[in-house]
């Protein structure tokens, strides 16, 4: 009875999240300290249904109530955040290049020659994409993958995903530092900024698929010709191997 007290004062002063992932986060917070939150970013970065906008400003304002230090959250957040980077680098690096490939040839709509040409991309801007992917939602997370599937240096992997991460990192935790009870503000404006880089990826993909059928239609090429044209790619990679 007196737990369901506190929970039902909680809710209304609105001081402290119940319940959920906020709830989640804060008991992890208040169990392990700055830690805690850099627990809590590592999984975000592993489970991206776990979203950043909402643990690191509560971060910030865990701090605000001197439950941690300021500079201890800002460290471990991007510690956890390059330790789930790591790991996704690592799955990235256990999936490799040629099972890229495969997978990509059995695709509809989806040539080689466009693999080819986003590998290419990345060997010249990689370092950017990672630094910028770093701040994006959706690929904050996926971007680690494809440099660990083209095995971006180590060295250059690390700088970039630390400098991305602190940077974002450090904007919302001094955002949920600095308006305390407040602090789900962040999380409502960057649901937008969500929202609007989805659509903009769910028109991309549209776009393309668009203009790839059209083009097969011209040409009066299909699905079979398609994977026609993978076949002799792969078997052409083979006698090369062999």
């Amino acid at each position: 009875m007196i737990g369901m007290t506190e929970m039902a004062v909680s809710a209304t002063s609105g001081t402290e999240p119940v319940g959920g992932i906020a709830g989640w986060a804060t008991d992890l917070m208040d169990r392990l300290g700055a830690p805690g939150a850099g627990l809590a970013i590592a999984l975000e970065n592993l489970f991206p249904p776990l979203p950043s906008e909402v643990i690191l400003p509560l971060a910030g304002f865990t701090a605000a109530q001197g439950r941690m230090s300021l500079l201890a959250a800002l460290v471990w957040t991007t510690v956890g955040s390059v330790v789930g980077a790591l790991a996704l680098y690592g799955i990235g690096a256990l999936i490799g290049r040629d099972r890229i490939r495969r997978l990509v040839a059995r695709l509809p709509l989806v040539k080689l020659s466009d693999l080819d040409r986003t590998e290419a991309w990345f060997a010249r801007h990689g370092g950017k994409a990672v630094f910028f992917g770093r701040m994006i939602p959706i690929f904050r997370s996926l971007i680690s993958v494809p440099a660990g599937v083209e095995r971006m240096r180590m060295g250059t992997f690390l700088l970039y995903t630390t400098l991305g991460s602190l940077l974002w990192n450090t904007a919302f935790v001094l955002a949920g530092y600095e308006l305390g009870d407040n602090w789900r503000t962040v999380e409502e404006y960057v649901g937008i900024y969500s929202k609007v880089v989805l659509a903009l990826v769910v028109l991309g993909a549209l776009a393309f698929a668009a203009v790839r059928i059209v083009r097969s239609r011209r040409t009066g090429t299909g699905p079979g010709a398609h994977r026609a044209e993978a076949m002799e790619t792969r078997d052409l990679e083979r006698d090369r191997i062999l």
